[in-house]
């Protein structure tokens, strides 16, 4: 397939490093002018040189902004006043006993994993709606659909997720606008090893760390590995074009087979 995204902006929330950058660079690579999203404005252009390292002809812009917040909302729209594409990738995880996790935790997890993606939804789909073409992608987590006990909190946030890509779909019936989330299976980022070593004791070398945590804490992978950014990206980026016209409303498995599921 070739995929041409040539004209269009795109903005990828947390997209300075793992899937973020990943799907950055992949939608820049089909020809997207990309704003780049962090909260540190030194970090945002780190990340924006190393990713014009990455695809030389890539068209890449600096939003330096904490989109969790109200104010960081507005600061991001400040920068990239319209958008054709819309990625939210912003998020939180971490493992605790759902007993301890206390009120202010879960707001936490709902404010930054959920609540920033329907302010920005609801800051750029009314244009995409006028201009009769838009894609708005919720990167959610079979987390979502197979809670693990280790955190409710972070699977409860990927679940409403699933929740908002049905929702907005529906509020764009019979445009040019799609909206989907993504079930994004374990994914190899710095936070994801830094998270397997912290379950399985960090005095174990990666390689076996990695093959314990999917034996014993994602037996359900088919895989039995974990998924590499870039094989995120390949599926945001083709959501994001005009092959997927036909696909909205829908929860697009990058799994690796975890959910236990033939639908959806």
């Amino acid at each position: 397939m070739r995929i041409d995204l040539s004209g269009r902006t795109a903005l990828v929330t947390a997209s300075t490093q793992g899937i973020g950058a990943a799907i950055a660079a992949g939608l820049a690579g089909a020809g997207a002018r990309v704003c780049v999203n962090g909260r540190a404005a030194e970090r945002v252009e780190r990340a924006v040189a190393q990713l014009r390292d990455e695809v030389p002809d890539g068209e890449f812009v600096a939003v330096a902004a904490d989109v969790a917040t109200a104010e960081g909302a507005e600061r991001a729209r400040d920068a990239a006043p319209e958008v054709d594409i819309l990625v939210n990738n912003l998020g939180v995880f971490g493992a605790k006993d759902a007993f301890e996790i206390d009120d202010a935790e879960w707001r936490r997890y709902f404010d930054v994993n959920v609540l920033s993606a329907v302010r920005l939804t609801r800051m750029y789909m009314p244009g995409m709606l006028e201009r009769d073409w838009g894609r708005v992608l919720y990167i959610s987590s079979e987390s979502g659909v197979a809670i693990p006990v280790e955190m409710v909190q972070y699977g409860m946030t990927k679940t409403a997720m699933l929740a908002l890509g049905r929702g907005f779909a529906k509020k764009a019936a019979g445009s040019g606008v799609t909206v989907n989330s993504v079930l994004v299976g374990p994914t190899r980022t710095a936070g994801v090893e830094e998270f397997v070593q912290g379950l399985v004791g960090g005095e174990l070398p990666w390689e076996e760390a990695e093959r314990v945590f999917m034996r014993e804490h994602r037996p359900q992978s088919l895989l039995q590995r974990l998924i590499e950014p870039a094989e995120i990206a390949h599926m945001v980026v083709y959501l994001s074009s005009d092959l997927s016209s036909a696909t909205t409303g829908g929860a697009v498995r990058v799994d690796g087979g975890c959910v236990d599921a033939v639908v959806p």
